[in-house]
Formats: C-alpha cells, structure tokens, sequence
C-alpha cells in the first residue's frame, strides 16, 4: 500500500467464491492480493484445474518473479495456458536483459557456479558455461558423480552411475578449453540423511563407507572464495 499508494485488500484464500466476489468487486486500478498459493498442494504440482481456477481471475498473466520463473507450477506455468496474452514484466525482462549480457559480454575474469544433485540435469548448463567462462565452480550433489568418475570412493553420497564416462569427458573439455573447473577438496559426510545424523569433515578423497557427501567443506569454501575474488563477472 505504502509503495503503490492506494489500498491493497488480502484475500483470506486464492480461489473460491470469496475471492470471485472480491475480484468482481475490484474498481480499476485496485490491487488485490491473494494468499499463499502454495497453501495448496495442487499448486507445486502444477494441477490444471487449479490452474484454471487461477486464470478465471484474471484476463492477463503478467510473470515478473525471476526467481520461480523456472518452476512449472500452477501459478507460474499452469496459467499460461488459460490466460492470453501471458508476458514477462519489467523486473523479469530486466533480469534477462542482464543475464543475456553477463554471459554474452562478460566482463573478464568470468566464473560461474553450478550446484544440483544431478549431472544429468545440468549437461545443458556445463557445456554451455565451458564455452564461455573462466572457472567453473561446482557443488551440490552432482560432486559425487564426479568424484566417483575419477576413482575415488564416494561411500553411500548420490551417484549417477550412468553418468560417469560423461563426467570424465566434462573434466576433459575444462582441461582443453583451459577451463579452471574447481570441485570441492573437503566436504560435509554424514551417516544418515536426518537431523540426528552423525557429521564430520573429510576430504574428498577419504568419504568412508557407509558414509554420504551432504555439502562443502570449510577448506573448499576458502577455496572457492579465493577463486572468486580474482574474477570481474560471477
């Protein structure tokens, strides 16, 4: 309200006969804000019809989330679908805007950093950077693989076993294109995944078994920071 200027009215839920009649009720101009969506499991699931309940509400879809744009959800995705024309706002176009000129024209040294428990979502990704960035600075689960690509042993931490010789020839491509590609040298273990697990830090070289690999150590952090405190672009 402070920033617009003028009342914004909250809706006690996001579809429903109260929300239809406060929609209906709207004098142009006036704002109305809905309740968390995600209150509704339909929501991450990317449920049509709760989607098409969504877009009754409105005549456009106008996305300027940056940050939950990836996500198909119902209220990012779903809606498209109903709602015509559905665009891009100012803030997301102005995110792109910089993104396209960041990887595009980057200014030197430039360095990016890609986490995710999988290799296989992020093939796209790597390629693509190792064409164009100084370092590559890699984490998340997607380690493992790697780790375990060049022979070491990785305990129970996620592995994508069919994704090894693809990791092997990721690290080659860096090698070649003279790419300083830095996974972690210690790393977080664990001998479960819950909040009573025992924890230690070891190196990446030394993950015993029975043991998993949950995040970075603090050497790699130093590491890392290190890394990129050389660099102009990130």
């Amino acid at each position: 309200s402070e920033l617009l200027g003028i009342e914004v009215k909250k809706a006690e839920d996001v579809i429903g006969p109260e929300v239809e009649k406060l929609v209906a009720d709207l004098a142009n101009g006036a704002v109305l804000l809905l309740e968390n969506v995600r209150f509704y499991k339909e929501e991450e699931k990317n449920d049509p019809e709760f989607a098409k309940k969504l877009a009754s509400l409105a005549d456009l879809f106008v996305n300027d989330a940056f940050g939950t744009a990836h996500r198909a959800h119902a209220s990012t995705e779903g809606v498209t679908k109903f709602l015509k024309p559905s665009v891009a706002g100012f803030l997301l176009q102005k995110e792109l805007d910089y993104l396209d000129g960041a990887v595009s024209n980057p200014k030197r040294p430039f360095a990016a950093i890609v986490g995710g428990s999988k290799v296989s979502s992020k093939i796209g990704v790597i390629e693509s950077l190792l064409e164009k960035c100084d370092i590559l600075l890699l984490g998340g689960g997607m380690i493992f693989t790697f780790y375990k690509a060049q022979g070491l042993s990785v305990g129970s931490s996620l592995v994508e076993e069919d994704k090894l010789e693809l990791a092997t020839s990721l690290l080659a491509k860096a090698k070649a294109k003279g790419v300083s590609l830095l996974l972690p040298s210690d790393v977080i273990i664990a001998d479960k995944f819950a909040p009573d697990a025992n924890s230690q830090i070891v190196p990446a070289s030394a993950i015993p078994d029975g043991w998993m690999g949950l995040d970075i150590g603090p050497d790699s952090v130093k590491t890392f920071n290190d890394a990129l405190d050389t660099t102009q672009t990130i």
